[in-house]
């Protein structure tokens, strides 16, 4: 007696039906034109199922499979199918060259079941990585420690590779913005690749990948960055991620290593450079001189420091303690980092050719009130924007300089007349950032040893002892570290801050081109604290940390 096997006749009659229709495709191919593909047998590119969204593919009979760089290969079921002929001319004028093969419906099947292996944080529009779907904003609400952000990276590691790489990049990115990190960087070594978080200007190790998963990692982010897949040099690339509170940019850096390329994504979060004047962190006496220098119709308010020290945030709070609906104010930035209303802002463009200086130029000609500059670098800029100060301008820019004194030495050096450098500003300050102690885990010690003869040593160089009033010199706090903060003993910054009011000795001395020691030294009538004496009462009364105002300043260098 022959036993009936159901299941096995079923699965011949499937095998019958895969393999007939495969033949009607490899048949019809050549009528068309096309190339006939099984793609039972073919690799499938993730990142390529992004040139169009899931449905679309599926409403219009058509999946692309592999993509080099602009060049897509493109399945089609029915070629002369109108939405299949407008879904191709679509990808067409978003600048793709398509290749059409002929295949069967199982091979599109194939194509469309790989859509479940995409990371819901993407978006299919090249540079765009969209974090707007719930179950990505339920992710950040998750990730919003150190330790969690660990725990999920090592859990994806586990999964399938073509489904954990987009995970995992999703997760890294997420992490940043929860615990605001400004920049993440991957730096590939001899045996992994680091994963590190600038934390209140700190890096902080995260975790290590290996080699393998990195290599996967980075084409993705070169990708999503529009960057070239096939070169390992230096690039430069960008995306912006979609949130429901609005978009954040992310700019891309590529540098070749010994063991890989390294990456750092700079996250430009608009709410953390958003900070009123008053929460800076600058001294009430310092706070009181600035706003009046802004009440001023014309002149440059210059704010020196290296970079990652701040300055940018203390030019939008200018521009926001300045701006009313009477004014025009114009900003030559690169990036715009924060999107100011009421406000016309221009971002500069190396590449084609439109300069800060070029943008100040043409800024002048739109008849403003007030001119922000992000950076002055080369003495072209320094001239129009001294000369835009003389001319009826509020001029607000920023220098690499290590303190306020340093910037009319610098003006000299770009070539700035020194007879007009002294009639064009009218204030100069310099900042750093200092990690403020977690409230909920200092610890106070006393001021005792050779921490006490610093801290002396300081408050003695302060001109005017009214700055000391209600300071109290017994006692300082350290860092402990909690989960409130992450382990780490800190959580947000504060700047500490110096300036420098152009009077009648500081533009005498600036005629006789001045070191900055000099400048300094002719400054001291003016009681205007400078940054070690800043930072030494937030130490005081508990703000920082001694040795965190360390790291940032040279105690010894500035009494």
């Amino acid at each position: 007696m022959v036993e009936f096997n159901e299941e096995k006749q079923l699965k011949k009659v499937d095998e019958l039906k895969r393999h007939e229709e495969e033949e009607l495709a490899k048949n019809l191919a050549p009528k068309y034109g096309l190339q006939y593909l099984d793609l039972s047998v073919v690799p499938i590119n993730i990142d390529a199922l992004r040139i169009i969204r899931e449905q679309d593919a599926r409403d219009a009979q058509v999946g692309v499979f592999d993509m080099v760089n602009k060049k897509i290969s493109v399945a089609v079921l029915s070629p002369s199918s109108q939405k299949t002929i407008d879904a191709v001319n679509l990808m067409k004028e978003s600048g793709y060259t398509p290749t059409l093969f002929m295949v069967s419906h199982q091979s599109l099947q194939k194509i469309w079941e790989r859509y479940r292996d995409l990371s819901y944080s993407f978006e299919t529009k090249s540079g765009a990585l969209d974090i707007s779907n719930e179950e990505i904003v339920e992710l950040l609400k998750k990730v919003t420690g150190l330790d969690e952000i660990k725990k999920q990276i090592e859990t994806v590691l586990s999964l399938r590779k073509g489904y954990r790489i987009s995970k995992i990049l999703e997760i890294i990115i997420a992490g940043g913005l929860a615990t605001k990190a400004s920049d993440i960087h991957l730096e590939p070594e001899e045996k992994q690749v680091r994963l590190r978080y600038r934390l209140d200007g700190v890096l902080t190790d995260i975790l290590n990948l290996d080699h393998e998963t990195y290599k996967l990692l980075l084409s993705r982010v070169k990708l999503i960055s529009n960057l070239k897949l096939n070169i390992g040099g230096a690039q430069d690339g960008r995306f912006s991620i979609r949130l429901p509170s609005g978009e954040i940019e992310v700019r891309t850096s590529l540098l070749p290593g010994a063991y890989n390329e390294s990456v750092v994504l700079r996250i430009l979060n608009p709410s953390a450079i958003s900070v009123p004047l008053e929460e800076l962190g600058i001294h009430p006496r310092l706070l009181s001189i600035l706003e009046e220098e802004l009440k001023k119709p014309n002149g440059m308010v210059l704010t020196t420091g290296p970079t990652g020290s701040g300055k940018t945030t203390t030019l939008y709070a200018f521009l926001k303690k300045v701006y009313t609906p009477g004014i025009k104010v114009i900003t030559i930035e690169n990036p715009i980092e924060y999107h100011l209303k009421g406000i016309v802002q221009t971002q500069t463009d190396p590449d084609k050719e439109y300069t800060f200086a070029e943008g100040l130029r043409s800024a002048l000609r739109q008849d403003p009130d007030v001119i922000m500059v992000g950076e002055i670098r080369d003495s072209e800029t320094a001239e129009i924007a001294v000369n835009a100060s003389l001319t009826g301008h509020l001029v607000f820019s920023t220098l690499h300089t290590n303190s306020a004194a340093g910037s009319f030495p610098r003006l000299i050096d770009l070539g700035v007349d020194p007879k007009v450098i002294a009639s064009a500003i009218n204030i100069s300050i310099a900042q750093r950032l200092v990690r403020k102690l977690c409230p909920v885990c200092k610890k106070e010690t006393p001021l005792e040893g050779e921490d006490r003869k610093v801290v002396e040593r300081v408050l003695e160089s302060v001109q005017d002892k009214n700055y000391l009033q209600g300071i109290q010199t017994e006692k300082v706090w350290q860092s402990a570290g909690c989960a409130e903060c992450d382990n780490t003993g800190f959580k947000g910054r504060i700047g500490i801050f110096e300036g420098i009011i152009v009077d009648d000795t500081v533009e005498a001395i600036v005629r006789e081109n001045p070191s900055e020691r000099e400048i300094k030294r002719a400054t001291q009538k003016q009681s205007i604290i400078d940054m070690s004496q800043d930072g030494i009462l937030k130490v005081l009364n508990g703000t920082t940390s001694l040795d965190e105002l360390r790291r940032v300043i040279d105690l010894e260098k500035n009494i």
